[in-house]
């Protein structure tokens, strides 16, 4: 089963399309381990009328820690010397969280999303389930002894052992439906999560002598083995998991083990024997520890994309790894009699010594890593980017504007806007080095986010309601819009100051993953139709049609891919954002719908970190980073609505191509979200094109 088990995970993480649920390999692993712990557990305390803590921690120490650390230390190493340095940096803290078992609440907490991940993954992703298995040891033995108070008496109880683990396994079972569908991170990540599945492993451990005396007919373990491989063929990345989708592969593993308890000549077990899948059950281990990191930093150590039969090849290699690793780690180690003659104190005396190292190096190999700041100087003067206050930016505006402006004032001002951030563009596509004065610097462009972001304004994932965040001028009775994803919310800088320039309450409307569009979404994170996504839109219509504003500023991504269940500028989605315009043109608001950011094929800032001294050559060309064609079709459709369409193109691209830097602005926070920062930069630009949409007929 372990060789099942392993054999599903590499080759679904190799991207081997058939194999599609590959991932239920883990739960797999779970069971089995629960199936072996409790039953090592309830032998020992049938044997000796006691369970030894410190003797039990020590056979996890010498079984787990050894292989565990070697393949971290050697990947803290290669992701040093491979990774982008800025990545590199997250990826060790990565690695220091591992090395002290707790990854899979650090994967938690940054939403990660094992699954339908957008982001570059982590070389240290897989040790979550590590995680898992160490904090499920630390408090099983003491939970046992605690409920089989028996024990102490000489005899263990295993019926109350099986009582604990029932309400165990039950309670976590139902925490695991619950957050699959609320904060699907932490239902996939945490032990309270995927308890259940060791407990079902402890519950046949506990029934196997039961299980020897009745011997459960074949047919039971042909049908656990065929729930396990319908779950790795038939199951998704788009399923809900853990949820209900994963009683499949647990419940079928328990079913295997169940039938083993009760034959050694029956069932499943006449396929599990065979030598081949002996010797890979052997390294799984081994195999399990050293695929991800291979397969994850090997296109960067290459420098180009691995297609599948290279992900095949070094998946082979892994496994060559791992039988060396077996050989020259976990049996000496293991089997060595010094180490068996230590007392368990010693041993994890030792573990804890060998953690401690693991997660030094982590940090010193940090400490190496080149810096991420440029080391070029601005090539202009600083540019003014700096927030103004609200009196500030009112008296700047009225400064500027004529008392009564003549015709093509507006026209005039966007012009010269736009010329000057032109002129910056060109002039900074000519400079190579990253500047030192760059802003946001580039570890801090990642947080370098707008409000709605930090402040729950961009609403939550899994409710519908609409939060009431207001902006601007908020006494003002002009009130203006931003309504859409991520996407519309970036813009939210420039928004707002050129609202409270002008005189105008704000009012944000926003939610991520959720376009503001009329057509149905799918969600590959719940796995489900995004429901929450539609009757939000409903309530945003709602509260438009209740506040009355005079102008809503629409923002969408473009770069949703084809697992939402739509194409993005196809003829689905030129209707759904034609009809949207129209529905809100129907409530009384004018419609300024903002054309689409180019795009970057990657993470804009760990980029740069490579390429400190030559900043263009992350840069990309205009009609790789915007959809021409996709442009002129949704301008079509907004005009044809009835509202107006700005290009922002020219703010971010000449002729030829798209900017990253501009002066001593960092454009992007990721691969494609600008910055707080560039965006506010952009106001005067945006400000025109916002009163000139306000006031059309």
């Amino acid at each position: 089963m372990r060789a099942l088990a392993i054999l599903a995970v590499v080759l679904y993480h190799a991207h081997l399309g058939v194999v599609r649920g590959g991932y239920v390999g883990v739960d797999v692993f779970f069971v089995i381990s629960g199936f072996l712990i409790t039953g090592l557990l309830v032998r020992e305390a049938q044997d000796t009328g006691r369970v030894s803590f410190s003797a039990f921690y020590a056979r996890r120490v010498r079984r787990l820690l050894p292989a565990s650390l070697v393949v971290l230390v050697v990947s803290a190493v290669a992701s040093a010397a491979w990774l982008p340095p800025l990545q590199a940096r997250g990826v060790l803290k990565d690695g220091l969280a591992s090395a002290l078992y707790v990854g899979n609440y650090r994967f938690a907490l940054a939403q990660t999303n094992y699954l339908t991940a957008a982001a570059a993954p982590s070389p240290f992703q897989h040790y979550w389930s590590l995680g898992v298995e160490e904090q499920f040891y630390l408090v099983w033995p003491l939970l046992l002894v605690g409920v089989s108070f028996v024990w102490w008496r000489g005899r263990p109880s295993r019926a109350a052992a099986a009582a604990a683990l029932a309400a165990l396994g039950g309670g976590s079972f139902a925490l695991s439906l619950w957050l699959t569908q609320r904060e699907q991170p932490w239902a996939f990540f945490s032990l309270p999560t995927r308890a259940w599945e060791l407990a079902a492993g402890g519950l046949v451990a506990l029934a196997a002598p039961a299980l020897a005396r009745r011997r459960p007919p074949p047919d039971v373990g042909w049908l656990g083995l065929g729930l396990v491989l319908w779950s790795v063929f038939f199951l998704s990345p788009s399923t809900p998991y853990p949820g209900v989708a994963a009683l499949a592969p647990v419940l079928g593993t328990a079913a295997v083990l169940a039938c083993g308890c009760g034959s050694t000549g029956r069932g499943p077990v006449l396929a599990l024997r065979a030598t081949g899948l002996q010797v890979i059950g052997r390294v799984s281990y081994s195999w399990y520890l050293w695929h991800w990191p291979v397969l994850v930093l090997a296109p960067y150590a290459l420098g180009r994309a691995v297609g599948l039969g290279e992900n095949l090849l070094l998946a082979a290699g892994s496994f060559v790894l791992a039988v060396v690793t077996f050989v020259l780690v976990e049996q000496p180690v293991r089997s060595s009699t010094r180490l068996q003659r230590l007392s368990g104190r010693r041993v994890l005396q030792v573990g804890g010594v060998l953690s401690a190292a693991a997660a030094c190096t982590c940090l010193v190999v940090v400490a190496t890593l080149p810096s991420v700041t440029g080391h070029g100087t601005a090539p202009v003067a600083a540019l003014p980017h700096v927030a103004l206050s609200r009196a500030e930016t009112r008296a700047r505006a009225a400064g500027a504007r004529p008392a009564t402006a003549p015709a093509g004032w507006l026209d005039a001002q966007e012009l010269a806007a736009t010329d000057a951030v032109q002129k910056d563009i060109r002039r900074s596509l000519r400079v190579r080095d990253v500047p030192a004065n760059l802003q946001p610097s580039l570890a801090g462009a990642d947080a370098d986010e707008p409000a709605p972001f930090v402040d729950g304004c961009l609403d939550s994932y899994l409710s519908s309601a609409v939060a009431p965040c207001t902006f601007g001028d908020t006494t003002s009775s002009t009130s203006v819009v931003l309504f859409g994803d991520s996407h519309a919310a970036m813009w939210f800088p420039a928004v707002d100051a050129a609202a409270d320039a002008l005189g105008w309450k704000l009012l944000t409307l926003t939610k991520a993953t959720c376009p503001p569009l009329d057509l149905p979404v799918f969600s590959p994170v719940l796995g489900r139709a995004f429901t929450e996504c539609t009757q939000w839109r409903e309530n945003v219509l709602a509260r438009i049609a209740a506040v009355k504003p005079a102008l809503v500023v629409l923002g969408v991504a473009r770069h949703y891919s084809d697992v939402y269940h739509f194409t993005v500028y196809g003829p689905q989605w030129t209707a759904g954002l034609s009809a949207m315009v129209r529905a809100v043109r129907a409530l009384g608001p004018q419609v300024l719908v903002l054309g689409p950011v180019p795009k970057p094929p990657f993470d804009v800032p760990g980029c740069l970190s490579v390429h400190l001294s030559d900043a263009p050559a992350c840069t990309e060309s205009r009609s790789q980073g915007i959809n021409g064609a996709g442009m002129a079709a949704e301008r079509a459709a907004v005009q044809g609505a009835g509202g107006t369409y700005l290009d922002v193109a020219p703010w971010f691209c000449t002729r030829r191509t798209c900017a990253v830097v501009v002066d001593d602005l960092d454009v992007y926070r990721d691969d494609n979200h600008i910055t707080r920062t560039y965006a506010a930069f952009l106001t005067p630009a945006l400000q025109p094109e916002l009163e000139r949409a306000r006031g059309s007929a």
